[in-house]
């Protein structure tokens, strides 16, 4: 029985392993067909997990009563969605039930993730898989890029030649990825520290030890960050890594300088040698030809402005706070924007380029705030492992949920990565793992040091 027990465990992790790695990859789940498979797979992976848990098949998870609270926040939104759909309370029908379904996908995600991954062991698992799968996508979105191919999404039309992009039609959406996927993996790489007072071979086994093919992987993640071009995928990456880094530094004196000589190596060999043969300059050069306004001398226009998401924002306003607190309906901005665009804006907008809006714009204040609750909680989780200066796996892998979770939530003022499934799917795992930062149990413990 405890055989039968172990083997069904074991798939259940491998089945939530394969779904995370196949998000991504058709179109970052991004299509009606791909919304409805990623509910479906969810669906039945769950549906086996909580016969499971009921018949008394898995072992208990210390994880899962400090996540309750938290998925309590998932299912209150998700219920007010049910309310907008059945009341009548949105615009769009049809788009509501496929949030509807979306958002019990992620909550059901988000409590398996927390059941299934409770040991360190498996802990550990969870963060490489994640590691290869950001890997894989910088990979082979560099690949397509610098081979000037259009690999498998050429009948699509969604040309690799000037930008990267990976499986995303939308090179913002591969950064966010990324972003999530490189914060995992520095979080790893610094959960693996040995604990042992710092020398300066301790750097060169870094580079060249067993943890290359760690650092290698981060290396190809950052190269295919700068080769999308992703203006505030880059900075919410670095930002989030200064800021949470510096966090970690000053908390932990006693590995203060190991701490900050792997950190300081990611962004100057990463950024500042590597990403330079990579089209580090294009995206310099991206950044500083912004312009929100045009540049008007003497009455004449010699530069338009070229982003206009500024405008879109500014319509957004009367939009938001005409229904502020029932919102407009879940996945209703596209049908109803338009309404309130000006002449101004041609072109069409399906997403209102800024979550916070968006959510606002729809869900309205009573399904948002759940929802940032949720995500204030699991940073909190996070800086709580952070803080564990006793237990060095703890602190980096909530250095890594940290990192991550800032990384999105500065991307999230300019882009839509969480109306997209793929990157949504992905946030709430990073969100389970603040969690289980801290609350994971290690039955193969060997010293005080791994506590």
């Amino acid at each position: 029985m405890l055989q039968n027990s172990n083997r069904l465990e074991r798939v259940l992790v491998a089945s939530v392993l394969i779904l995370l790695v196949w998000l991504p990859l058709p179109l970052g789940s991004n299509r009606d067909w791909s919304m409805g498979l990623l509910a479906a797979l969810v669906g039945l992976i769950g549906c086996v997990w909580g016969v499971a848990l009921w018949r008394n098949a898995l072992p208990a998870s210390k994880a899962l009563r400090p996540a309750l609270p938290m998925f309590a926040l998932l299912l209150s939104s998700q219920a007010w969605v049910a309310v907008q759909w059945l009341g009548g309370l949105t615009v769009d029908v049809g788009a509501t039930f496929q949030y509807l379904m979306l958002g019990l996908a992620y909550s059901l995600l988000f409590l398996m993730v927390v059941s299934l991954f409770h040991t360190r062991r498996r802990l550990t698992l969870l963060l490489s898989v994640v590691v290869i799968s950001g890997t894989f996508q910088a990979f082979y979105g560099a690949f397509m890029t610098l081979s000037g191919s259009e690999g498998l999404l050429a009948s699509m039309g969604f040309g690799h030649a000037e930008v990267t992009s990976g499986t995303y039609v939308n090179r913002n959406h591969l950064a966010g990825y990324l972003e999530m996927t490189l914060a995992c993996g520095i979080g790893l790489l610094l959960a693996l520290r040995d604990g042992q007072p710092f020398r300066w071979v301790n750097l060169l086994e870094l580079l060249m030890g067993p943890k290359a093919r760690l650092r290698l992987a981060l290396v190809v993640m950052v190269i295919a960050l700068v080769m999308t071009r992703s203006r505030m995928g880059n900075m919410a990456f670095f930002a989030s890594l200064m800021v949470v880094g510096a966090v970690f530094i000053l908390l932990n004196r006693e590995h203060r300088l190991r701490n900050g000589l792997i950190l300081a190596s990611l962004v100057l060999i990463d950024m500042l040698v590597i990403s330079q043969y990579f089209g580090f300059d294009r995206l310099r050069d991206r950044l500083v030809e912004t312009r929100l306004n045009d540049v008007v001398v003497e009455g004449q226009v010699v530069q338009r402005a070229n982003e206009i998401r500024d405008d879109v924002f500014a319509y957004t306003v009367p939009l938001m706070m005409d229904k502020p607190l029932v919102g407009q309906g879940a996945g209703s901005f596209e049908a109803v924007f338009p309404r309130y665009a000006g002449e101004d804006v041609r072109n069409h907008f399906d997403h209102a380029h800024n979550d916070y809006i968006q959510f606002v714009i729809e869900y309205g204040l009573i399904g948002t705030l759940p929802l940032a609750a949720f995500v204030l909680l699991a940073l909190w989780r996070a800086l709580q492992a952070l803080w564990r200066r006793e237990s060095l796996y703890r602190s980096g892998v909530g250095f890594g949920a940290a990192m991550g979770i800032v990384a999105i939530g500065i991307h999230s003022s300019v882009d839509f990565n969480l109306q997209i499934p793929a990157n949504a799917a992905s946030f709430v795992a990073l969100c389970a793992i603040a969690v289980l930062a801290n609350q994971h149990s290690n039955p193969r413990r060997r010293s005080a040091a791994f506590e």
